[in-house]
């Protein structure tokens, strides 16, 4: 019998040839930083980032400019009806009051204000035409939100995708990948990276539409109110009949103002 002896210092840098490896293997593999993040998720997190710039400035954007501070001033309605006169028909000064002020409740108080000797059907059309255009204005770059939660997830699903094309050509080309599954494993999690990305973006995203969403809402509600009070007092002395409930804004008698913003 005979044995063949190894040296322990082969032993022992082989050990540590194999541990270096696993060293090695794991600092491919782990991410230190966003930007290391970024950069393992490969071409498709470009887009994936640009979605998710252009989402945060879309709310930031709108969450300032949605505050009711600047939809419905504090006391407008009061200085609105200070502006009319005791005898409530100084229409004069009362639509230079909403001209100065150029908010969206103005806006719409001004439409009903120029129309205030017509009946108060058409006086009710009229705001309800203005309320819509406001509510257009309310709304602005909703949308980008809306499709943008749509297609980052299938943005990081497509990178996936060709990261899982790339990570099965390069085992399927390579002969040492044969028997090593940590090639494929590396190309795998790589992969992943993206999808994780598109839902990072699709969930906040959501949640920043509904909560602006539900915010023009509250908005839209508190005009409504005004406006059945601004009608009430200053558009049925001077029309045919008197406005039945709060319904007449929007001149239908079957749909709130606030379900049909909500609507458009």
């Amino acid at each position: 019998m005979i044995v063949t002896s190894i040296p322990w210092d082969q032993i022992i840098l082989g050990q540590a040839d194999a541990a270096s490896a696993v060293v090695e293997s794991a600092s491919q593999v782990r991410i230190d930083s966003v930007w290391d993040f970024v950069k393992k998720g490969g071409p498709m997190m470009i887009p994936i980032v640009a979605c998710s710039l252009v989402a945060l400035a879309v709310t930031a954007e709108r969450l300032i400019s949605l505050r009711r501070g600047q939809i419905i001033p504090p006391n407008f309605l009061a200085g609105l009806k200070k502006a009319f006169g005791p005898s409530g028909s100084d229409k004069r000064k009362a639509l230079a009051y909403c001209q100065s002020d150029k908010s969206p409740v103005a806006d719409i108080l001004a439409a009903g204000i120029k129309r205030l000797d017509e009946p108060v059907e058409r006086l009710e059309k009229h705001i309800q035409d203005a309320g819509e255009r406001v509510v257009v204005k309310l709304r602005k770059y909703l949308r980008i939100l809306s499709v943008i939660a749509s297609i980052s997830p299938l943005l990081g699903l497509l990178g996936t995708m060709f990261g899982m094309i790339t990570a099965f050509q390069t085992v399927a080309v390579s002969g040492e990948a044969l028997g090593k599954t940590e090639l494929l494993a590396k190309g795998i999690y790589e992969a992943m990276i993206t999808t994780a990305a598109g839902l990072l973006v699709c969930i906040p995203v959501i949640i920043c539409f509904n909560f602006i969403s539900a915010r023009i809402d509250r908005l839209v509600l508190e005009m409504d109110q005004m406006t059945v009070e601004f009608v009430e007092e200053f558009g049925a002395p001077n029309g045919v009949g008197q406005v039945s409930d709060s319904r007449a804004v929007s001149g239908d008698s079957s749909v709130p103002v606030g379900a049909a913003a909500a609507a458009s």
